[in-house]
């Protein structure tokens, strides 16, 4: 049985960001692994938690979905800081990896969580033309290049990436859920049914 831990790294702000739409995909994500045999944990960082609890439920998990909003082009202040809190603790690297008797060493190799996977599952306003593209906001940087730091956090943990799924355009006003979801469902089925 997979062991999957959902982080919801929504931050809420009144009008704008209620995280409707964060929880859904969160719910098609607990319903797609509930019927493909996988144990489920969540965590939402917006309802608080404890330090302990998470630095276990990381090293519980074999894969963890990462689902959150862009917000000015990175994390919510308050996921940023749950990572810094949780990573802290000395349990998911043992060093940056490098090595004052072995030079080969690189920075970034210290990572303990090396046997584990995660999904990026991200919200945005901007529209999937701006990546990827030369003349688009990113400068030519695709959507995994421009979250470059999100995937350097897993990175640094020894963690490896799967796909990364996004919805674009959500204030737009004619978002069609219905697709995004099956999208979604495709992406989650490469991930975890077919990894």
């Amino acid at each position: 049985m997979k062991k999957v831990l959902i982080i919801n790294g929504h931050q809420h702000y009144d009008n704008v960001a209620e995280g409707k739409l964060t929880n859904i995909f969160i719910d098609k994500a607990k319903e797609f692994l509930s019927s493909n045999d996988c144990e489920i944990k969540q965590t939402n960082i917006d309802k608080g938690y404890k330090v302990e609890e998470e630095v276990e439920k990381l090293s519980w998990a074999d894969y963890i979905i990462f689902q959150y909003p862009v917000y000015w082009m990175g994390l919510p202040w308050i996921t940023k800081k749950y990572f810094d809190e949780v990573l802290t603790q000395g349990k998911h690297y043992l060093s940056d990896g490098r090595s004052i008797d072995d030079a080969s060493k690189k920075y970034g190799s210290g990572g303990l969580l090396t046997n584990k996977k995660y999904m990026l599952s991200l919200t945005y306003n901007c529209p999937s033309s701006e990546f990827s593209s030369k003349d688009g906001f990113f400068d030519g940087l695709s959507l995994d290049d421009a979250n470059i730091a999100t995937h350097k956090i897993f990175q640094f943990c020894g963690a490896k990436p799967l796909e990364t799924y996004s919805v674009h355009d959500i204030f737009k006003g004619d978002l069609d859920i219905n697709n995004e979801l099956e999208k979604f469902t495709s992406i989650l089925n490469k991930n975890f049914v077919n990894n």
